[in-house]
């Protein structure tokens, strides 16, 4: 049984009251050891109806199969993010989210200690939510086409890969065939998808785009399908997003991140157009197109089981893979150039563009967050810049360093030799992450984003 010192259990009753979630501490008995006020006001009871008394005489209603708790000091298997359903001492229905681990001391289950969450006030804020869809579904069509801001016109490249695939998505976006859209962050899915949107014979109806990690698990599932009168406490007929996008486009992103349980729900939609509400007996027929993207290589997220095969299978009719900015170059100056212009307009400034070395360090930076780094890099140089020309020491901190000359290599070669100024680029590189790390190899190898080997083989080359 676990058993607390004076002073341990003050220490500890000290930090748990402090902290904004429902605490709930029992040991192997189901006797509850700790139950702070969070917990009392999620359950609608006080500390003293809970602290030291069995859980099963707090709660009625749970039993040792129901019962989170009790489950886990069986099992000694930790249960994440559960729903729980229960009724307190007083006959109220509670729901909460839960995350239940044991305790141990050594090798031996002591106790189990969970965090729950009030399921209730997560529910009104996903109502809200799907209030605020419903009035733009019911806005006017032009008011509704306001949430779709961007057409492939909007997705600036002068590379052809990039162009032809444009141009693919422009034929098949007359097909209601569900698409998948892989792509780094930063590399433009949304507008890619928007632009799908309005070349699509759906173009008239709605677009509601859903972050699938943006919204907690237990919650997507009515999120996307609705919800049916008596499925919880204070439920209400509510129509989920599938059912407000009928007749237009569901753009789900991040989708790896979706529970593998409801992608099987959302593969049943894609094969049948049928939903059926959380609680609800009734299948609703919806007429959407669903485009999914990720920013995780499907290839990985089906290793890592975060993706069904089947479903990936289902979305890969039609798929496209959006090319990170460090392998379309010839964009990286042809889009400065772009947001310059866009953002002198903005700024009334009258910039003509990079100074010459800089060029040269926007082309061989590797640009890890694409085409949204180089936007916002341009913004923040725009607003600082007090020349005609954006200059190195513009770069935001972090840039500046990378782009800094490297000590004892002196600047980027004046010819246009590509080997050579690579050399010079990576020189200076190494050099300011050893600087930045305090000579620590280990960590600069990090911030170069290479294996610690090959970092040393570099430096050797270096100081030959």
């Amino acid at each position: 049984m676990l058993q607390l010192t004076a002073l341990t259990q003050e220490v500890l009753t000290a930090i748990l009251k402090g902290i904004d979630e429902g605490i709930h501490v029992v040991n192997t008995e189901g006797k509850t050891i700790f139950y702070n006020d969070v917990a009392a006001k999620h359950d609608g009871m006080d500390v003293k109806e809970v602290q030291g008394k069995y859980l099963i005489d707090a709660f009625p209603s749970l039993t040792e199969e129901s019962s989170t708790l009790l489950k886990v000091i069986k099992t000694a298997k930790p249960i994440y993010n559960q729903t729980q359903v229960y009724m307190n001492l007083h006959g109220t229905r509670i729901d909460t989210i839960n995350t239940t681990l044991p305790i141990f001391l050594g090798k031996e289950i002591i106790g189990a200690v969970e965090i729950a969450k009030d399921y209730s006030r997560m529910k009104i804020l996903a109502e809200r939510l799907l209030d605020l869809q419903k009035g733009l579904k019911n806005n006017s069509k032009k008011k509704a086409l306001k949430q779709v801001n961007y057409t492939f016109n909007d997705l600036k490249t002068i590379n052809p890969t990039f162009i032809s695939m444009k141009d693919e998505a422009r034929k098949l976006a007359k097909s209601d065939s569900p698409i998948l859209v892989y792509g780094e962050s930063g590399t433009g899915k949304e507008l890619f998808v928007q632009g799908i949107h309005q070349e699509s014979l759906c173009r008239e109806g709605a677009f509601i785009a859903q972050n699938c990690a943006a919204i907690p698990e237990t919650l997507l599932e009515s999120i996307l399908f609705g919800t049916a009168k008596g499925s919880y406490t204070g439920a209400v007929d509510r129509k989920g997003l599938f059912e407000l996008a009928d007749g237009g486009t569901l753009f789900l992103d991040e989708l790896h991140t979706m529970p593998i349980e409801l992608q099987a729900k959302l593969l049943r939609v894609l094969e049948d157009g049928m939903v059926r509400r959380v609680g609800g007996s009734q299948n609703i027929s919806v007429n959407v197109r669903v485009i999914a993207a990720m920013n995780v290589h499907p290839s990985k997220a089906l290793q890592d089981q975060r993706l069904r095969s089947d479903l990936y299978y289902r979305l890969n009719v039609f798929t496209f893979s959006l090319l990170p900015l460090r392998d379309r170059k010839e964009d990286i100056l042809y889009l400065t150039d772009y947001y310059i212009k866009e953002y002198n307009q903005k700024l009334d400034k009258n910039i003509k563009g990079l100074e010459e070395k800089l060029e040269l360090f926007f082309l061989n930076y590797q640009w890890p967050g694409n085409v949204r780094e180089l936007k916002h890099t341009i913004e923040y140089m725009m607003n600082v810049c007090a020349a005609g020309m954006l200059r190195h020491e513009d770069l935001p901190i972090m840039l500046r360093h990378l782009a800094a000359p490297a000590k004892g290599y002196g600047g980027v070669s004046e010819g246009l030799s590509l080997r050579k100024n690579i050399e010079e680029l990576e020189k200076r590189l190494i050099t300011n992450a050893l600087d930045l790390c305090d000579g620590n190899i280990n960590q600069a190898a990090k911030l170069l984003e290479i294996p610690r080997q090959t970092l040393q083989y570099k430096m050797k080359k270096i100081t030959k």
